[in-house]
């Protein structure tokens, strides 16, 4: 027999997409369709049903950016139609190919109960399982049309500016012009739902999409083509419906021979990742969660069998209250068993940027959440889509509860590909979680045949598993798993040439990987952060996001600490209520497409006023604590809320402001310059404000490397390839210029005032040298207006620094300075927190920040033999996508070189930058709650318990990498003190605490972190 093969395969293409799947719905009726525009925001449900509507027909224009159309479809089944199934094809025009990018529809019944969504993948709405002849029909359709801002075809990405129409504008601002509809409705029909038409159409997808997957020389690959080619015969293309049964039967021996015994086997876990803001706002969000719900619950119905998770509690929480009828079906479903709150996390977000205490609570109140509204104790951590994970999330990971870890996004590296996708996750301090990469590589699986042949060959931990999972269904804009996909798992779960499919929840899938595993002598080990090789950019795009969140996290730090020091010491009502939904909002915002500065303009323009808001608010609390606190006001009181005691006021304590105080010493000149020196430090400004000098006088030691200069502003081009606000590619280091023009040079009290123009912009630095400081303190106003473009500040540091020490949440990490391994060199931009490292054994220094993440650090061997270490903090950006005016206008941030300093001493300074003392009217000396004897133990928050018992909540954690003894003490009588989990449960842990006279002894391993829960007497 001749090769026909493709032959064959070109045939099964064209019928089936031009004969078979038409012939679905191949008997239909108009629908009568009638429209009633909104602009703004969207309206109540009971508003859109009980609009005046306006008569319109199917080829209508509707639908500018961002606005919403309310359809009211009616007909009526004729009466042939009895006992057929009915549904409803509604096509509202959808303009791509991707479920969650283009206009999407939510269908409510006349009651105003949701059915069920409709988007580009997704047109069928069920009517009638038998119909009745002569019944009418009626349902309202809320229209959402939003625009495409990426997407353009299949596999097709644009990253150009998003404009309307080419002109600002901006079309992901909240004030755009909406311009024309972009919308045109294509198809609004009722029909016949001919069942026996659409199984043959997934038994033929399923074998189209095995075929390719299957070796030429495979007889089960000719097996397959031999039966679709006799399927094809039996179809009469003039009577579809007719044949179908006798084509069905044709490949019915091919789809019944069985998966070999050895077969990989897949767990396929419906779920639909739904960003929680990205290239829509988050009212829009809101909206696609009761859109996604309504569909899973909906197949539920007819698949007993699916299962599907829902990770971000921040999503439940709006469904209930934004649509309650939806949120009761969810919860239904969870009763049954087929819908899965999972993922323990208040919302999906970034782990690089986001801080220690914050991601506790996006721990505690995801998994209180689901506990409370589902009675389900979340054992995973569900994160498929986010930039980088930290090597503090193991510990935290244990300390909520949870067992195990999954995430998909380390498939995207750039470099070096990840050596396993099952494997041991340590952290850094040796806590351990059991954790799995997908190998299909995606979070937006459609089960199809591609896909599953790519899990198999790509998983590379065949000898200890023949096990691995698959997410599937519609993701980042939603729309979750649909019915082929369900109809692609039901054939795959046991088909020769495929691997064995099962559908089933993410427990199921890791305790059986557990078992294979341990089995076979245990999986491998990853021990370190997870360092992603793209998507470098996010530590530094949308300033003003990072900003807002780094404030925010440091207020409600304050907050808490000053409320509950009031409550204990004078019975002032704590704020519980407040600080609840203010960390929420907090929470919400660190959305991996939020604080990385990922999403359209309209995000971060409201996020820059919501932070704004929560500031006010916190201002106001820790305000009302402190002066509850103060006494009388006689005087000033100076109250200290980093960890660490300063300028005579204990951590966590206020008192008197001493009556002398140091002063700074005023800049002097010196030939063309001018020169900070306070008997620590003596710094050199030239005449073009550079610093030339940085002398350590107490350790006799020039900081700076010869010959180069520091504080030294450096402008690169900034075009990535492709993904703008996301990515720095390395090839930005090929172009850079030096701004070393100064407009003007000045002393200014008791610091040099430094200003630069270049392009359309303008930098004014301040430098100061506090009285007693080793810290020269750089404050910055940047009016930016430049356009694809980096700022970058460098310090050229006279160390030879094997490898520099950041801060992390809970630690930090240590990172070579060298490129030896391909590994190391993908490392060219990096995170840090509140200060980054640099140092021999003997003598160091650090950059301390107060909002920026983006650190770089070269290092290169002098013609002299020393070694030049330098470290450059990333500034500001100037990306066009998917903001064009990202970073624009006027921006205030503040940097310092600590000169002379170890790890200890730059973490301090860290906290100290972050968290400035606050002066207020008073007497009063305010003893703190608790402190702590030693230096390296910190206590990273002080609160009262989340049950309202009056209980005082200390989390504190060792932060040398080093085992401590340490005491810790309280300002109150203490009756008991128990070890707790993060959500403040009480658990077993004798060995890292004993209650003392006064306090409580601590014993803390490297990088514990522990919870304690006081009971005061």
């Amino acid at each position: 027999m001749h090769n026909d093969r493709d032959l064959t395969e070109q045939r099964l293409a064209r019928v089936l997409d031009e004969r078979i799947r038409p012939a679905v719905h191949a008997r239909t009726v108009p629908l009568d369709v009638a429209v009633w525009s909104v602009t703004g925001e969207p309206v109540p449900v009971a508003e859109g049903l009980a609009a005046p509507y306006r008569p319109a027909r199917v080829g209508d224009r509707w639908g500018p950016a961002w606005s919403t159309s309310w359809f009211r479809v009616s007909g009526t089944i004729p009466a042939e139609w009895a006992g057929e199934t009915v549904e409803a094809v509604l096509d509202l025009g959808f303009a791509t190919h991707s479920a969650g990018f283009s206009a999407e529809g939510l269908v409510y019944r006349p009651d105003g109960s949701a059915v069920k969504a409709l988007n580009p993948r997704n047109t069928w709405l069920p009517v009638a399982e038998r119909a009745v002849g002569g019944e009418e029909f009626t349902v309202h359709i809320e229209a959402a049309a939003n625009p495409v801002v990426m997407h353009t075809a299949p596999g097709e990405l644009t990253f150009g500016p998003t404009s309307v129409g080419g002109r600002a504008p901006w079309l992901g601002a909240p004030d755009a012009d909406p311009g024309e509809p972009l919308y045109r409705l294509r198809r609004l029909d009722l029909a016949v739902f001919d069942r026996e038409v659409h199984e043959l159409v997934q038994d033929l997808e399923v074998l189209q999409q095995l075929m390719p997957e299957l070796s030429p020389d495979s007889p089960r690959r000719w097996q397959i083509l031999r039966a679709v080619e006799r399927a094809l015969d039996a179809v009469d293309l003039q009577d579809v419906s007719g044949s179908a049964r006798g084509a069905r039967a044709a490949l019915a021996p091919v789809l019944a021979s069985p998966a070999h015994a050895s077969a990989h086997r897949i767990s396929a876990v419906g779920h639909a990742h739904i960003d929680t803001a990205w290239l829509w706002p988050l009212r829009e969000t809101v909206r696609k969660v009761a859109r996604t719900v309504s569909n899973v619950t909906q197949l539920m119905d007819d698949h007993p069998e699916f299962r599907f998770v829902m990770s971000q509690a921040q999503q439940l929480a709006w469904l209930k209250e934004h649509r309650p009828e939806v949120y009761a079906r969810a919860q239904e479903k969870a009763k049954t068993g087929q819908f899965l709150p999972t993922g323990s996390l208040w919302v999906e977000p970034d782990t690089n940027i986001s801080g220690g205490e914050a991601l506790v609570r996006q721990f505690v109140h995801g998994k209180r959440f689901f506990l409370e509204e589902f009675g389900v104790e979340t054992e995973e951590m569900w994160l498929p889509d986010t930039f980088g994970y930290n090597a503090a999330l193991p510990q935290l990971m244990k300390l909520a509860g949870v067992k195990w870890f999954l995430t998909q996004k380390i498939s995207w590296n750039s470099t070096n590909r990840f050596p396993h996708h099952t494997f041991w996750w340590e952290g850094i301090d040796g806590t351990r979680i059991f954790s799995h990469f997908p190998p299909v590589d995606s979070y937006n699986g459609e089960l199809s045949g591609a896909e599953v042949a790519h899990s198999v060959r790509n998983f590379r931990d065949k000898s200890g598993s023949g096990h691995s999972l698959i997410p599937f269904g519609y993701g980042d804009g939603g729309g979750g798993p649909t019915r082929e996909m369900l109809a692609r798992a039901d054939r795959l779960r046991d088909l020769e040439g495929a691997p064995r499919v099962e559908l089933e929840g993410p427990a199921d899938f890791f305790r059986r990987a557990h078992a294979e595993y341990q089995a076979n002598g245990g999986a491998p080990v990853w021990s370190g952060e997870l360092y992603l090789e793209l998507h470098r950019g996010t530590l530094t795009s949308q300033l003003a996001t990072k900003q807002g969140n780094r404030r925010s996290e440091h207020l409600l730090r304050e907050a808490e600490l000053w409320a509950a020091t009031a409550a204990v010491r004078h019975g002032e009502a704590y704020p519980y209520d407040a600080l609840d939904r203010l960390w929420k909002t907090v929470l919400l915002h660190q959305f991996h497409d939020i604080l990385p500065g990922t999403s359209i303009a309209w995000v971060h323009r409201e996020a820059e006023e919501t932070y704004a808001a929560v500031t006010r608010e916190l201002e106001e609390l820790i305000r009302s604590a402190q002066e509850a606190l103060a006494g009388e006001p006689e005087g000033t009181i100076v109250f200290n809320s980093a960890p660490h005691a300063r300028s005579g006021v204990a951590a966590f304590g206020a008192c008197p402001r001493p009556e002398t105080v140091t002063p700074a010493t005023p800049p002097r000149p010196e030939g063309d310059g001018l020169v900070l020196d306070n008997g620590l430090v003596r710094i050199v400004v030239d005449a073009d404000g550079l610093i030339t000098s940085a002398y350590d006088l107490t350790a006799d030691r020039e900081a700076l490397a010869p010959g180069a200069v520091g504080n030294l502003l450096q402008l690169h081009q900034d075009f990535p390839n492709q993904w703008d606000a996301w990515d720095v590619d390395v090839f930005y280091r090929n172009t850079v210029r030096d701004l070393t023009a100064a407009e003007s040079v000045t002393a200014t009290g008791t610091a040099v005032r430094v200003v630069r123009v270049f392009g359309a912009s303008r930098i004014e630095q301040t430098l100061s040298l506090p009285a007693g400081s080793r810290t020269l303190v750089v404050d910055t106003v940047v009016d930016w207006h430049e356009r694809e473009k980096f700022l970058k500040v460098a310090f050229p540091l006279d160390v030879r620094a094997a490898h520099s020490t950041a801060e992390i949440p809970f630690g930090h990490v240590e990172r070579p300075t060298h490129t030896n391994t391909s590994w190391d060199a993908a490392k060219f931009e990096t995170c840090a927190h509140r200060f980054l490292h640099v140092g021999e054994p003997d003598w160091g220094a650090a950059l301390v920040n107060d909002s920026s993440y983006g650190h770089d650090v070269t290092r290169d061997v002098r013609p002299d033999g020393g070694t030049t270490t330098t470290v450059r903090l990333s500034l500001l950006r100037a990306a066009r996508f998917p903001d064009p005016d990202q970073d624009q206008g006027t921006h205030r941030l503040a940097y310092a070189l600590l000169i002379g300093a170890d790890v200890t001493h730059a973490r301090r300074e860290g906290y100290r930058f972050n968290l400035p003392e606050r002066v207020l009217p008073g007497s009063a000396t305010v003893a703190p709650l608790v402190s702590v004897d030693h230096e390296g133990v910190i206590v990273e928050a002080v609160k009262l318990a989340d049950d309202r018992s009056g209980d005082v909540i200390v989390r504190l954690y060792e932060s040398r990498g080093t085992r401590a003894a340490a005491t810790l003490r309280t300002g109150f009588p203490l009756a008991s003190a128990v070890v707790t989990d993060l959500l403040e449960r009480t658990v077993d842990d004798q060995a890292s605490h004993e209650e003392a006279e006064g306090g409580v002894r601590l014993t803390l391993r490297p990088f514990q972190i522990l919870t304690l829960r006081l009971r005061p007497a």
